[in-house]
């Protein structure tokens, strides 16, 4: 899980504890499990003084949590695919981890869309076009140059043409229909 300063943590409390009015509960750096499983038994065994009389589990509560999505985590449950995400993000640099994180919780709706982890990715890789937020300040119609170009869209074109094209205009049309931008991560609309 990228770096210890962006750490993913939960600070797990109980139903019943809170209930009662308190707060009590431990925050746990999600680094040191490689699954849910694992998590969810380490969160049991630190609240197991409170194990019910009729031998039943507390109910957990995730009173609060850093660096995780809100797509992964309610404040009673963690998804099944938690620890895959990271998994996957930790082998991404931080811009495409954050593109990532946008196309799922923005654009695609994952988990709730019922597709799954891999199948997103997959969508994901189609789908992104890569940052633009360099020299132009305008991060469309940064990308608007980049496509004209590499599309070679104007190359045959007589010079006067060139020169009175406007890249404005194309770049709103491009972002219309077939593109979106969020934080300067460009996605086509596939």
């Amino acid at each position: 899980m990228k770096n210890l300063e962006n750490t993913p943590k939960i600070y797990v409390g109980t139903y019943g504890q809170y209930n009662d009015g308190s707060l009590f509960g431990k925050w746990f750096d999600l680094s040191d499990y490689s699954d849910n499983e694992e998590f969810y038994k380490d969160c049991y065994e630190y609240h197991r003084n409170e194990f019910l009389s009729d031998g039943c589990r507390p109910e957990l509560m995730f009173l609060d949590w850093e660096y995780i999505p809100d797509f992964l985590i309610s404040e009673c449950s963690l998804h099944s695919e938690t620890f895959k995400y990271f998994e996957l993000t930790d082998e991404m640099n931080l811009e495409r981890a954050e593109a990532f994180e946008i196309y799922c919780s923005s654009i695609v709706s994952w988990p709730s869309n019922g597709n799954d982890l891999e199948e997103t990715l997959q969508g994901f890789e189609e789908s992104y076009q890569g940052t633009f937020s360099g020299s132009m300040k305008d991060p469309k119609l940064e990308f608007t140059y980049q496509y004209i170009e590499e599309t070679g869209m104007l190359i045959n074109a007589p010079d006067i043409l060139v020169r009175y094209f406007d890249y404005e205009a194309f770049s709103r049309d491009l972002f219309l229909e077939g593109y979106s931008e969020y934080d300067g991560h460009v996605f086509a609309d596939y």
